[in-house]
């Protein structure tokens, strides 16, 4: 099977988990035990692993691969990632729900619906869903990927739509800090600021 050409990130293999070969894994599936059910899942060094068992612990999910037989090949995987490539992911059939790979090279609409830059990462340092844009000529724009922020999402369309004021990105009237905008109506200088719903399902 060929290396995936739009991969992407379906887990993370941790700590070995007794003598038999067995591997605590970090899905990002939304149900972890599905992650044998999309095919042999592919190491970015090529080498495919097919799920042989699969079971609940915590906060992860216990996988026995194929070809890991004992503790030693186990432990030789930790932090292996696992990847698909997107057309084994089916299709969501809620407008409102898609896979956050599909979100990247979409266009950036501002509030008056003028396209002013591109998505060009989903970001999660911990605290929520974040996306990285290219604004004009400025690059590694954060913000947080809520609905008060990016209130308006069409992978059909190819754009989403966010609110520069709840984004961080300008001040709001009512404060009276003043940053002046750049040539792109954002200001500079502002960090992005957190949202209480930063979180992936926005």
């Amino acid at each position: 099977m060929p290396q995936p050409k739009n991969p992407i990130l379906m887990a993370v293999i941790g700590a070995a988990h007794g003598i038999r070969g067995e591997l605590r894994v970090k899905t990002f599936t939304g149900d972890p035990l599905a992650l044998g059910d999309y095919g042999p899942l592919r190491a970015k060094d090529g080498r495919a692993f097919e799920v042989l068992d699969i079971r609940p612990a915590g906060t992860v999910a216990v996988v026995r691969f194929k070809g890991v037989a004992d503790r030693s090949a186990a432990e030789a995987l930790t932090g292996t990632e696992l990847f698909v490539d997107r057309s084994a992911l089916p299709d969501e059939e809620d407008e409102d729900d898609f896979y956050q790979a599909d979100l990247i090279g979409l266009s950036v609409r501002d509030d008056t619906g003028a396209t002013v830059g591109t998505v060009v990462a989903v970001q999660n340092f911990g605290g929520g869903d974040i996306l990285e844009l290219t604004l004009g000529a400025r690059k590694g724009v954060l913000i947080p990927f809520s609905k008060a922020a990016v209130p308006d999402v069409s992978i059909a369309d190819g754009y989403i739509r966010i609110d520069p004021i709840a984004a961080g990105l300008v001040e709001d009237e009512d404060s009276d800090r003043g940053t002046a905008p750049d040539r792109a109506g954002f200001e500079a200088k502002r960090r992005p600021r957190g949202s209480k719903g930063s979180g992936g399902n926005r």
